[in-house]
């Protein structure tokens, strides 16, 4: 990393730990910082630091057994990365699963390092500014199919009901607000405080949407995973969270993550 584009990136970070501590801050303010901090990081991404990290996590030999990575298997072939995240997820034979990104690096980690799977998931999400192994993982990895186009499939059967599964959690009400994925993802032109809302009913906005996360989120300091993106939104709406790259968050995954094919991935992206 040239020095120009890391000083740029520490400089977007003082920012974001400056503009976190302004809760006053009107919308439309927090809504130019933005802004702003897009547009100072055109070449670079806090997220850089944690793709960083997820590299360095890949090849490195870990757990019990003393492994590295680098014979995880993402469906391209064992150890390949590249546009691996962009055909996920998919059906593995070994494990007899569809599985995205995060639960395969799951089944990695225990297969290949003989790390406990406990272990692995009683942290799986970033935390106290600190970044949880899995997600650093899950960087580096989707940073590895930059500039490659979405293509999930769901020729196999397995994924063919995994997508129909996830539409129907995307549109299935329940909870205290009888609020379902399609209450702020299903209408146009539609926002929470400052926050746009994409319409995964429309192509392009689920486009947008899918291939900008993972996501560095300034108000947080912390590149954020997909699954915690889905967690986060289950615990909005006051649904139980779901258990880590669960059956239910990776068919809910396949039918976003279908929705986008065609477009480029973009991540990771950055957020508020």
């Amino acid at each position: 990393m040239n020095t120009g584009k890391l000083t740029k990136m520490i400089l977007v970070l003082a920012l974001a730990a400056s503009g976190t501590a302004q809760a006053a801050d009107t919308a439309a303010s927090d809504s130019d910082k933005i802004e702003q901090y897009r547009e100072m990081i055109s070449d670079g991404n806090p997220a850089d630091f944690d793709e960083m990290r997820g590299e360095e996590l890949w090849k490195k030999a870990g757990g019990p057994n003393q492994a590295s990575l680098e014979k995880c298997d993402l469906g391209k072939g064992p150890g390949v990365v590249k546009g691996a995240y962009a055909a996920l997820p998919r059906y593995f034979k070994d494990t007899k699963m569809v599985q995205d990104l995060e639960s395969r690096l799951l089944t990695c980690m225990t297969t290949l390092q003989g790390i406990p799977e406990a272990d692995i998931t009683a942290k799986p999400f970033a935390s106290d500014k600190k970044a949880s192994d899995i997600s650093s993982l899950a960087s580096y990895v989707v940073g590895q199919s930059k500039g490659i186009k979405m293509a999930v499939s769901t020729k196999h059967p397995k994924e063919k009901e995994a997508y129909e599964i996830g539409k129907r959690i995307f549109f299935y009400r329940a909870g205290p607000y009888d609020f379902a994925c399609s209450t702020c993802h299903a209408t146009s032109d539609t926002r929470i405080r400052m926050q746009d809302l994409p319409n995964f009913q429309v192509k392009a906005d689920a486009q947008a949407a899918y291939v900008s996360w993972p996501a560095y989120r300034v108000s947080q300091g912390l590149t954020r995973s997909f699954q915690w993106r889905l967690n986060d939104c289950f615990r909005q709406q006051r649904f139980p969270e779901p258990k880590f790259a669960s059956e239910a968050t990776v068919a809910l995954t396949m039918y976003l993550a279908v929705s986008a094919n065609g477009a480029e991935y973009a991540g990771p992206g950055l957020k508020r």
